[in-house]
This record gives C-alpha cells, sequence and structure tokens, in this order.
C-alpha cells in the first residue's frame, strides 16, 4: 500500500515543499522505496532533506531585537538580515568604508547604520539610490519593469537615519551617483539593484576599492526574478580570481583575495 501511495506521489508533476520532516518520511517508509526502487533500475526525487538544527536568525535576542526594529522597512527576509549583520560585524577589522546600493525603504541601511554604532570613527557609510524606482532596463534581460519599486523617498530615508551622522544618502541613478566621490577604501558593501547593468556598475566601482578581507554581498544573485543579477555578477568574475558563492538563503558572498593570480 505504501508504496502504492508513493509512485502516486512521485508523478512527474509532484512538487515536494522545500522540507521535508525526516522523521516522517522514514516512518512513510521513503529510504526503504528509494533503495527498492534503485534495485530495480528506477530513479525517486531526492526531496529536499536539509533541515539546519542552528538557525540562529530565530531567536537570538540581540538579532530580534535589531531585525524587529527594522522590519517594517525592509523586502529583505530575516535570514539574509543575519548574513548582512554578521559579515558587517566582520568587516568592521577592517579598514574602509560602508555602502549599499539599493535603498528601496531603508531596512537594511538601517540594520548597517545601528551595526556601524559605536565603531564608525572616521568611516563613512555611503548609500545609493534613485528613490524613483527603475529608471531604465535592460531589454531581453531584466524582468522589472520602469517604476518598480518607486514607494520610496529619498527624505523618508534621511529621517530614518538623521541618528547616524556618519550615513550618507547619494540619491540618483548609478553610476552617475558614484562620480566625484572620494572614496579610497570599502570594507563591506551590500548590492541590491536588481538589473542587469546596474549590477555590473557597482562591481566596476566597488571592487577595484574593496580591502583584501572586505565582503561584496549580492542580495538577489539566487532569486528566478533577478535572474539578470546573476548573470551580471558571474561574467564580471569571470575575469577576477574570486569564486562567488551562492548562499541557502539565495545571496551572493565574495570576498576579496590578497593573492596574485597564478599564470
Amino acid at each position: 500500500m505504501r508504496k502504492f501511495i508513493f509512485r502516486r506521489l512521485l508523478r512527474v508533476d509532484f512538487q515536494p515543499p522545500t522540507y521535508f520532516p525526516r522523521l516522517l518520511l522514514a516512518k512513510l517508509g521513503y529510504f526503504r522505496l528509494r533503495t527498492w526502487v534503485a534495485a530495480h533500475g528506477g530513479v525517486v526525487p531526492d526531496i529536499q532533506l536539509y533541515q539546519p538544527l542552528y538557525s540562529p536568525w530565530e531567536g537570538d535576542p540581540p538579532f530580534e531585537q535589531l531585525y524587529r526594529q527594522i522590519q517594517p522597512f525592509t523586502l529583505v527576509s530575516r535570514d539574509r538580515c543575519y548574513v548582512l549583520w554578521k559579515t558587517l560585524q566582520q568587516a568592521l577589522q577592517l579598514r574602509g568604508d560602508i555602502i549599499e546600493c539599493g535603498v528601496f525603504r531603508g531596512g537594511t541601511a538601517l540594520l548597517a547604520a545601528k551595526t556601524l554604532e559605536g565603531h564608525s570613527h572616521e568611516r563613512l557609510f555611503h548609500l545609493f539610490d534613485s528613490f524613483q524606482g527603475m529608471l531604465q532596463t535592460t531589454a531581453g534581460v531584466d524582468r522589472f519593469e520602469i517604476g518598480d519599486f518607486s514607494h520610496t523617498s529619498a527624505e523618508a530615508v534621511r529621517r530614518l537615519l538623521a541618528p547616524y551622522p556618519y550615513a550618507h544618502i547619494h540619491a540618483g541613478f548609478i553610476p552617475k551617483t558614484f562620480a566625484d566621490l572620494q572614496i579610497k577604501h570599502v570594507a563591506w558593501a551590500h548590492v541590491d539593484v536588481d538589473l542587469y547593468q546596474s549590477v555590473r556598475d557597482c562591481i566596476d566601482y566597488i571592487y577595484p576599492r574593496l580591502v583584501p578581507g572586505g565582503y561584496l554581498i549580492f542580495d538577489d544573485y539566487g532569486f528566478p526574478s533577478c535572474a539578470s543579477a546573476r548573470r551580471a555578477v558571474d561574467e564580471a568574475f569571470l575575469a577576477l580570481p574570486e569564486v562567488p558563492l551562492c548562499l541557502p538563503t539565495g545571496q551572493c558572498l565574495v570576498v576579496k583575495l590578497d593573492v596574485e593570480r597564478e599564470g
């Protein structure tokens, strides 16, 4: 009977949820079924069994307090915010400014500003956004349309970040807003601009200034709606020594190397 049930479940159009409880699958005989089917020359879809036992973004008191303060202002999920928080904490041991490209309503900017509090010294936090939504997209590459993400304003974000004098907002479209800036070193950068050309422009500006050991995080690398952002990262780093790492959160992490390339 159980084999019959699993045969029905394992039809071509069956889409298992992200996580299946391992104990439940064992009770239903999933693992025995896989062995039996394999022995008879068949293939059973590999249901995703990854279930982290330690998810620090769930219930960690300091992070929970921080996340609740920024949550009304961001679309970035809890686990992705945790990655930003932890990498920024380590980046504070490096020289260089902090950058965020793609601010929207300022939630992750607020996270970074609060993390920098008491550690800024001469370090500045630069924020880049048009605050007008998408102006221009690349036809056949980007999936967003002109005007998407326009329900925000530079004034609202300035009010949100007013308690943090080291936060500087550069309103306008990338890469024009990079012009004439005196940013020599970057320790950490968060890129959440969604569009192919904007991602490439961010890499072109930030990467040469990123210090060894510095972090470059792309928010939208692993999401189907932002395939063009992934393409931009992959193409850019074909000519660079670092290997972009796609995280289970959907983000992409690059850590600047301090080595000479072979050959």
